[in-house]
């Protein structure tokens, strides 16, 4: 204590009352200083490490969905103009939008919003003919009405067209690749894979040929990975792809499932219909043609054949009666 108390003694002599806490700052001041080059130096723990990188993440995720939300919000504004407001309505159009390969929960306000747009945009063309071009003293008012409501009713009924379009080619593809796809999955299950497993091979093995199948399949393992019942995900696949054929397997493999019998005895006789089908479908296709042509080959070869018999019949009498004296 003595010597503590002549350090304080000599302090307070030299710098005053204040002296003892001044060394103190001083002494706390330089230890300070010491230290800091030590804290600079230390390693990075790795779970801070880790942490950062997950909220780097995260902040990454959260930037993307806001410019995705905010890239879809540009139309959510409008959602009760450009939506029907009525239920049945709005799921027709949808399912229609389903299986015209569209499956975007956007598709039914994007659709409506391209129908209004294309409306516009043909209304103002029309607008723009008739006030230009279509300007002459002789135009009447039916005319002039006509130039200006004829584009937007084609801008706007043409989205309608092109989705009945797709619509059709995509529903024509699906009949066409199921046979093929059926038998690749009755092999897949006779090999001893699962129904499962089967529906992900034939969905890799036909996306070269026939994508729009492949992406159904694909969506049916994938909801099936996700643990929505077998059941519930086959019914959901036959009303998005709206074929007979696949409304026709699906209640085979229900059936399959409840009464409990094979589902290979089951694809074999299925398949073996589809195939029946198919080549049915093509008999029939054959058969129409020659009725189709019935036509064709009337105004493509009568003009010329009565040409030909009648022609120099004509001729001489034309010459006949020319030479002839009245």
């Amino acid at each position: 204590m003595g010597f503590i108390d002549s350090i304080n003694t000599t302090l307070t002599d030299m710098f005053g009352p204040f002296g003892p806490l001044l060394a103190v700052g001083i002494l706390g001041l330089f230890l300070i200083l010491l230290t800091i080059p030590v804290l600079m130096n230390q390693k990075e723990d790795p779970l801070d490490k880790l942490r950062k990188a997950n909220a780097a993440q995260k902040s990454k995720g959260k930037k993307n969905q806001l410019r995705q939300a905010q890239g879809s919000n540009k139309l959510e504004k409008y959602s009760n103009f450009l939506e029907p407001q009525n239920e049945e309505e709005y799921s027709a159009i949808r399912l229609k939008l389903l299986q015209a390969g569209y499956p975007s929960k956007t598709a039914v306000r994007t659709f409506h919003f391209v129908q209004f747009l294309l409306g516009l945009s043909g209304l103002a063309l029309g607008t723009l003919y008739a006030m230009t071009i279509g300007a002459t003293d002789d135009q009447t008012t039916t005319n002039l009405v006509l130039s200006i409501l004829a584009p937007g009713v084609i801008g706007y009924m043409a989205p309608k067209y092109w989705v009945s379009r797709r619509q059709q080619a995509r529903e024509e593809e699906i009949i066409n690749g199921f046979p093929d796809a059926l038998d690749m999955m009755l092999v897949c299950v006779e090999a001893g894979q699962s129904l499962d497993q089967s529906i992900i091979r034939v969905s890799e093995e036909i996306r070269s040929g026939f994508p729009a199948l492949a992406d159904e399949f694909s969506l049916v393992s994938q909801e099936m990975k996700a643990g929505k019942d077998r059941v519930s995900v086959l019914r959901d696949m036959s009303e998005r792809v709206g074929v007979t054929d696949v409304a026709s397997f699906v209640t085979v493999l229900i059936q399959s499932a409840t009464f409990g019998t094979s589902v290979a005895d089951a694809l074999r006789v299925f398949s073996a219909e589809m195939r029946d089908k198919r080549v049915m479908r093509a008999e029939e296709a054959a058969n129409k043609l020659p009725t189709k042509m019935t036509l064709a080959t009337m105004l493509l070869t009568l003009p010329p054949l009565l040409v030909i018999l009648i022609g120099p019949s004509v001729y001489g009498m034309s010459v006949m009666l020319a030479g002839a004296n009245f």
